[in-house]
């Protein structure tokens, strides 16, 4: 397959620096000169795209050979960037396989702490989620058109290699918030990975077909923000920072929008469907393997 990415932040390079050999080539948008520079040890090119300015000529050119579709980007208040910007080259095109798009279990909102799967209610009051919502059936609906095979993955808070529980406490950014209830979902960005992997395959291995999946990428233990925290100080030696309220914790209006919505995401779908073994099934045997590759630790 030739893929072309939309984004190619934390998961999109994950994905790429682990399963490169599926493709035959792979391009992406990027918002800086000097993220273009650094993708190049992973044999992509990058492209400028800013959702803003004039797109370079050759995102058209790529999408016209395309054979695979990752949006990756944040949708605005005017929706997804890259449907707004390449809506009819996607919509026409004649090699498009597959189309993945990158959402928030968000979308659920508050269910009390509840198990949620795919098909519960989407609840969510925060407009970051809304917005996510509506990318959703955008995405949706010119899937539907065109008649485009469209995965979903809906995911939580992401980590692994630099971005961990064990390099916050390490640096001192770490809180250990205590709020009775409240629990966390989370998934390793190599479990991301693997699950696009899956996905491509199966595109690339079969015949066109029109369809719609949405599938949680998430982990089997949601778990109290504070149980993770004092976890990665264990494997670290350390003391765990001192326990605080929210009121106390200082968090930003965004940060505390978060600790707004409480739900246990459910992942039977994405093992049932797609035979999905996830490699970290919990934040502990994640931080275990990130702590082994010498994560939140100096370097000699």
């Amino acid at each position: 397959m030739r893929l072309f990415v939309f984004g190619l932040g934390f998961s999109a390079q994950a994905f790429i620096r682990q399963h490169r050999a599926q493709f035959s080539a792979i391009a992406g948008t990027v918002r800086s000169a000097g993220k273009a520079t650094a993708l190049t040890p992973l044999g992509v090119e990058a492209l400028s795209f800013t959702g803003t300015e004039a797109a370079e000529p050759a995102i058209s050119a790529w999408l016209a050979k395309a054979d695979g579709v990752l949006v990756s980007v944040p949708p605005g208040a005017d929706g997804c960037p890259a449907l707004r910007a390449f809506a009819p080259e996607i919509t026409t095109s004649r090699t498009i396989r597959w189309i993945g798009y990158l959402s928030t279990v968000g979308v659920y909102g508050d269910h009390g702490g509840a198990w949620v799967d795919e098909t519960s209610a989407l609840l969510t009051h925060n407009t970051r989620s809304l917005l996510r919502i509506e990318a959703e059936r955008s995405w949706a609906t010119q899937a539907a058109t065109a008649g485009h095979a469209l995965d979903i993955l809906r995911l939580p808070g992401i980590y692994g290699p630099g971005r961990n529980a064990l390099v916050d406490v390490a640096e001192g950014r770490a809180r250990r918030i205590a709020r009775p209830g409240q629990v966390f979902n989370r998934i390793h960005v190599d479990d991301i990975a693997a699950t696009l992997a899956t996905l491509t395959a199966r595109a690339a291995g079969g015949p066109a077909e029109p369809r719609i999946g949405i599938y949680n990428v998430s982990d089997d233990e949601p778990a109290p923000q504070g149980d993770v925290i004092t976890y990665a100080a264990s494997l670290l030696g350390i003391a765990p920072p001192p326990e605080t309220t929210l009121e106390e914790a200082g968090l930003s209006p965004m940060g505390l929008s978060f600790w707004t919505e409480n739900k246990r995401i459910a992942n039977a779908r994405l093992k049932a469907e797609l035979g999905i073994q996830l490699a970290y099934p919990n934040y502990r045997i994640g931080l275990d393997a990130l702590f082994a590759a010498g994560e939140g630790r100096p370097t000699a």
